[in-house]
């Protein structure tokens, strides 16, 4: 079901199981405030930060946000800063922009270190909390909005927290996706971090952009009761709104990648910078008839696997591939089928579109993936390969086999962009954070 004959997508439920009366008694009109007096003239101001040190994936959540935001009656103006540069090839909301940071990535050892800029991590650190706190103390957002890690990458987000809880005037968000990590390993880390004390001491809520009958994070990590008490689940995000925020115009994939067959099979790993070996076995697999391979590398893929890569795709004329699209939700809409890395937004793309979808998940440093993977094989919308099990033998086998398109809307929650401006505006009306919690647990 494409979005084009959803044209009401934003006027839906939240859950099937809530009433317009309940939404109407939850969503009061909003004026902003200022200084506790309300304006009429002045449009709220939403922060966006993302430490992007693997992939996009942060970035284009917070991004889906802040378009959804813009859009909805909130008419937000949104401050997006983000990790990458790549952050300024994607389609901003109207009257928003977006500020990058020296870029960071994460190692196979799970450490951060510069992407770019060659000093130690620590200096990149002191260079990026003190541009963060800067812009976001002379943009003076009414909320801000942290994606997934509360105290941001090595705690450069921790000065400017204190500096909004010192001023007051600013209600500050976490947004988690479905999976952390395994529960042990986040009760670890997050021990070590002090992300509860910082859920307790800076944050008013904490949103989950997820179904919890599908993965509660609460339960399953055994958040405190200080930090569950804060934590609404939204739904998952329905991707196909994508399109509705993306540049207009946008040719079909089919047609600007020259396609000889009237069907594609999408792979697509994510940023790119541990997708090689199942691009790789994806240039190898045998393809059904009258069907062509799509291979979506990322920006970040390193580039010895590129050239490797470009020499398999040019001795194999029913494949082509593409190092960087700004939507990837185009490819998805069009592609028969799909075969992805298992990250929370190309997974999203492929269930949102209801495509048959292979996940091979990654499994280093984060077992996310994989119990993302397990989560959705279990609840029957995506099929799972087992990284140790990839092989061109293995997805030729799963190409050739009859796939049905996975009924997934009605099944699991998907209405978490219709929630979020509700949630938006109970947060800013309910200055005691006792009001109706939705999704709460």
């Amino acid at each position: 079901m494409g979005l084009e004959a959803d044209n009401d997508f934003f006027a839906g439920s939240i859950a099937t199981d809530r009433t317009d009366a309940t939404l109407a008694s939850i969503a009061p009109t909003l004026s902003p405030v200022v200084n506790g007096s309300p304006a009429t003239t002045r449009r709220y101001r939403v922060a966006f930060y993302s430490h992007d040190t693997m992939g996009l994936g942060h970035l284009r959540r917070n991004l889906l946000v802040a378009h959804t935001l813009s859009r909805s009656q909130v008419q937000a103006i949104s401050l997006l800063v983000a990790g990458v540069r790549e952050a300024t090839s994607l389609t901003l909301p109207v009257g928003g922009d977006c500020m990058t940071l020296p870029a960071l990535r994460k190692g196979q050892n799970g450490r951060y270190e510069a992407r770019n800029l060659d000093l130690p991590v620590k200096d990149v650190i002191a260079i990026r909390a003190r541009v963060i706190r800067a812009a976001i103390e002379a943009f003076e957002p009414d909320v801000m909005i942290v994606d997934n890690v509360p105290r941001g990458a090595l705690r450069e987000l921790e000065p400017t927290l204190q500096s909004l809880r010192a001023h007051g005037r600013t209600r500050c968000v976490l947004g988690l996706r479905d999976v952390l990590d395994t529960p042990a390993i986040v009760r670890q880390e997050w021990s070590r971090m002090e992300n509860e004390e910082a859920v307790v001491e800076y944050f008013d809520e904490v949103w989950a952009y997820a179904d919890p009958a599908v993965y509660n994070v609460v339960r399953e990590c055994g958040f405190s009761p200080e930090v569950a008490s804060k934590v609404r689940f939204a739904g998952y995000l329905d991707q196909r709104a994508r399109l509705e925020f993306d540049r207009p115009g946008a040719i079909s994939a089919t047609a600007s990648l020259g396609l000889s067959t009237e069907k594609f099979v999408l792979c697509s790993v994510g940023g790119g910078q541990d997708g090689a070996v199942l691009a790789q076995a994806f240039t190898q697999a045998q393809f059904p008839p009258n069907t062509s391979g799509v291979i979506l590398t990322g920006p970040f893929m390193p580039p010895e696997t590129m050239a490797c890569l470009h020499r398999a795709v040019a001795a194999n004329p029913l494949v082509r591939m593409i190092e960087f699209c700004p939507e990837p939700a185009r490819l998805v809409r069009e592609a028969e089928r799909v075969v992805i890395m298992g990250g929370y937004n190309s997974v999203c793309e492929a269930l949102s579109f209801e495509k048959p979808a292979l996940i091979v998940p990654r499994i280093k440093p984060r077992a996310e993936q994989l119990i993302r993977a397990e989560a959705m094989r279990a609840a029957g919308v995506a099929d799972l390969l087992h990284p140790d099990q990839l092989s061109p033998q293995a997805l030729t086998r799963w190409l050739s086999a009859e796939r049905p398109r996975p009924t997934v809307h009605g099944r699991i929650d998907f209405n978490g962009l219709a929630a979020l401006p509700i949630m938006f505006q109970r947060l800013l009306n309910d200055s005691t954070g006792s009001g109706v919690a939705i999704g709460a647990v």
